[in-house]
């Protein structure tokens, strides 16, 4: 019986009908895939190598197929190519482009291959190039940290508990605070690099092949570490995707966090900080608003990150082991992820140095309060006063401050003496 599987002729030789026009819509990811066509072409030219190496195909053959895919890689860069949806993925689209461009010589280039190993080495080849990226914004981000840091020294404002004013903090310390959280997030995402940097071409579906290739020498030439030795486990592994959304969504918090302070920073209640014209946005109706259009946004794609890391491990959570369809739902999640990391990365730095911080406004926050409270507790400590007497102490000249509409440097030393004979002078202290 002849083969009528005009949709797939890769695997169509023990099918009989067409795919549906439905089921080819469905089952194609190359809507999305396309992004894989640059370390496609990459894994296929060193697959290639590796096969002429070997004798499994011949030299010449191997030279043919990887100056064929050259071809192809320079107009896919420059978008001149087309991709089909017939032909499922972006790895058929490649192998089809081969094939009008050196003929029948390209079916040899899946040789010792799977699309199973081939999407897994892949996936690793893009994200270890964006991880990599990623982590340059991060550090990008953390200079312009450090910006702040030096334009604002020596800047006081009040530091919040429970959205409280808690403590004087400086300026410069808050901005450090964000410092360690970067750093820790570039911390993970080299952790995450060393884990996911191991080379799963060989596999093949997940039982390897009989056929003597030279998995090691792929796994040298693309920059691998190593090889995976369970070819089960390579060809169903995505800890990485799932480790990478994890880290992302960690960084979105930060991000978010910080975002969060400037919103509210930026309110006319707190006016701590001053929006650039250049970064803020209008109302349609009100011409009086300012928003701060750039940190809600980034608040708001942190849920999107979120929902992506959920959704990679509802893919993998119950999956029998081996490779499964499921796992093309691994690619859009990832892509989003990067891309949203990415977008929100590349405004920080710009819409961070564009901040005008209100020095005068924060410093005018931290006098007439009592942020100065646990300050003037430990000066009692220092006059030898019981920590817990001390705390009680205090806690009762506030009440009275507030009851006679006072603060702590309007008292007088009669009323300091009635509380502690050591509370005048340590008010003095903190004050002048």
């Amino acid at each position: 019986m002849s083969n009528t599987n005009k949709g797939s002729n890769i695997w169509g030789g023990r099918f009989t009908k067409s795919l549906d026009p439905l089921a080819i819509s469905f089952n194609a990811s190359i809507t999305f895939d396309y992004k894989l066509a640059y370390y496609d072409i990459w894994g296929s030219q060193v697959h290639a190598q590796m096969l002429g190496n070997q004798g499994i195909i011949t030299q010449s053959e191997a030279d043919k197929l990887i100056s064929g895919l050259e071809s192809i890689k320079n107009n896919v860069m420059q978008g001149t190519v087309t991709f089909s949806n017939e032909l499922e993925d972006i790895h058929m689209n490649i192998e089809n482009l081969l094939l009008k461009e050196v003929g029948d010589i390209a079916k040899k280039l899946h040789t010792a291959r799977s699309r199973n190993d081939q999407v897994a080495l892949d996936l690793r080849l893009y994200l270890r190039a964006e991880i990599k990226e990623i982590i340059l914004l991060l550090e990008n981000s953390i200079r312009s940290l450090k910006f702040c840091q030096q334009k604002y020294v020596n800047t006081l404002l009040p530091g919040y508990t429970h959205l409280q004013r808690a403590q004087p903090i400086k300026l410069e310390n808050y901005f450090g605070a964000y410092i360690s959280m970067f750093n820790r997030d570039i911390s993970r995402l080299n952790d995450c690099l060393l884990r996911l940097n191991y080379c799963p071409l060989g596999a093949g579906a997940l039982a390897g092949t009989e056929l003597p290739i030279d998995r090691e020498f792929v796994a040298e030439k693309l920059q691998f570490k190593g090889i995976i030795e369970n070819t089960i486990d390579a060809v169903s592994d995505r800890d990485f995707v799932m480790e990478f959304s994890s880290v992302s969504s960690i960084i979105m918090t930060h991000l978010s966090r910080f975002s969060e302070d400037i919103i509210i920073w930026a309110s006319e209640e707190f006016s701590f900080v001053k929006l650039d014209d250049a970064f803020a946005t209008g109302s349609s109706l009100m011409p009086n608003k300012k928003n701060p259009d750039i940190p809600e946004l980034i608040r708001g794609k942190c849920g999107r990150v979120f929902g992506n890391l959920v959704g990679i491990l509802s893919v993998m959570k119950a999956l029998p082991l081996g490779y499964n369809k499921d796992l093309q739902e691994d690619k859009e999640c990832l892509f989003d992820t990067v891309d949203t990391i990415k977008a929100c990365l590349q405004i920080f730095s710009p819409f961070l140095t564009s901040l005008s911080f209100q020095v005068e406004n924060m410093q005018s926050a931290t006098k007439n309060s009592f942020i100065w409270a646990t300050k003037l507790l430990e000066e009692l400590v220092k006059n030898n006063v019981p920590f817990r007497d001390a705390h009680e102490c205090v806690g009762k000249i506030i009440l009275y401050c507030i009851e006679s509409n006072k603060n702590f440097a309007t008292l007088n030393k009669k009323e300091c003496d009635f509380f502690s004979p050591f509370l005048y002078s340590s008010i003095l202290k903190i004050y002048y």
